[in-house]
């Protein structure tokens, strides 16, 4: 393993894992609050991983060091760091097979993320070879969308995806994340969309939606 990780586990055997990919310059520490504001104790006992994505220059931020899964390269014209995104994506995968190691079958884990960390979750969610629970992306994109359709697995066909977006996000347009769900639609997949009157961040009604959804995917 390279990738650091925050876990919060249940006094009992855990039932469900959610992995939550933070966003850049962020920190796993930042969705604790969100993981606490869920009630899945319909699911029962869920265990919570929070990675830390390593630090690395970022050249829209003129090369300062922070956390971030791949770097950004700004938007005019719209570049992508194609190589960070493959090396998290490998990592992810790494944190997945983990999980299962550790007795979690892959279709009770749910991979989820916000803004960079949505990128890699469908990045990553759907190159891999055994199907997940779902995968859920708030206020981010399909990055390597050119290759996506030839590079998924078999295994993702249909997975269900959560996505959500803030209506004025300057960070990441809200044009990116529909985009992402058309481009996901067309491939079969089941995705639920929400969008919310906010910017790059995240609202309660967004954390209820997701809730729900968890639910639903882990069948209680």
């Amino acid at each position: 393993m390279t990738v650091e990780t925050l876990e919060i586990c249940p006094a009992a055997e855990p039932q469900a894992t959610l992995i939550m990919l933070h966003g850049l310059g962020a920190d796993g520490t930042d969705f604790i609050p969100l993981c606490d504001a869920l009630d899945l104790d319909s699911v029962g006992p869920v265990r919570f991983v929070l990675p830390r994505a390593p630090q690395r220059p970022i050249t829209i931020n003129n090369g300062h060091r922070m956390r971030a899964w791949y770097d950004a390269l700004g938007e005019v014209p719209r570049r992508e760091d194609e190589a960070g995104v493959r090396d998290s994506v490998q990592q992810i995968h790494a944190l997945l097979d983990r999980e299962r190691a550790r007795g979690m079958p892959a279709n009770r884990i749910v991979l989820a993320g916000f803004s960079q960390g949505c990128a890699i979750t469908l990045a990553a969610g759907l190159r891999y070879p055994e199907r997940l629970a779902g995968l859920a992306g708030l206020s981010g994109y399909l990055p390597l969308a050119a290759s996506t359709a030839a590079e998924r697995h078999l295994s993702s066909l249909g997975l269900p995806v959560f996505l959500a977006h803030g209506r004025s996000d300057a960070m990441v347009a809200m044009a990116r994340g529909t985009a992402a769900r058309d481009s996901l639609m067309a491939l079969g997949h089941g995705v639920e969309w929400h969008d919310y009157p906010m910017e790059h961040s995240v609202c309660i009604e967004e954390v209820g939606a997701l809730n729900r959804w968890l639910q639903r995917v882990w069948g209680r």
